[in-house]
């Protein structure tokens, strides 16, 4: 699994998912939780947190919210080499075969449909795990 020191950024215009993943993290050992309420704000903490020598590991984002959603979110990563290669999870309540289909083309690491357990997101982390370490075995 993923170093306890992971910095993982949790994105979702609702406060209390926001709680609720931070504390499903915290229960699975990680206590570096950035948290966003937009994909705006998204990208400023990723540009703050370079900066800041901090970068965040780890993405875990809403779909659907205003200025910026999960899938634009996801979009503009993959266009940013500094970002391109950072795991991505979305966690949505859309559960359209198109919209899963537009965001594995958009090259999301894990989809997740609402509502989820704490198990099921530490499968999911579990999956996004192999496919980087397989990745960079690869690279290696």
């Amino acid at each position: 699994m993923f170093k306890p020191e992971t910095r993982f950024l949790i994105i979702d215009d609702f406060s209390t998912m926001r709680k609720a993943l931070k504390s499903t993290l915290n229960m699975l050992g990680y206590k570096n939780v950035v948290e966003a309420v937009d994909g705006k704000n998204a990208v400023d903490k990723l540009q703050d947190n370079l900066e800041k020598n901090t970068p965040i590991d780890f993405i875990l984002s809403d779909w659907t919210m205003p200025n910026m959603s999960g899938i634009e979110l996801l979009k503009y990563c993959k266009q940013q080499p500094q970002f391109q290669n950072l795991p991505f999870i979305l966690i949505t309540a859309e559960s359209e075969q198109g919209n899963i289909v537009e965001a594995l083309k958009s090259g999301v690491s894990e989809y997740i449909v609402k509502p989820f357990n704490p198990q099921l997101l530490k499968t999911k982390m579990e999956k996004v795990y192999t496919k980087v370490s397989d990745s960079q075995k690869k690279v290696a």
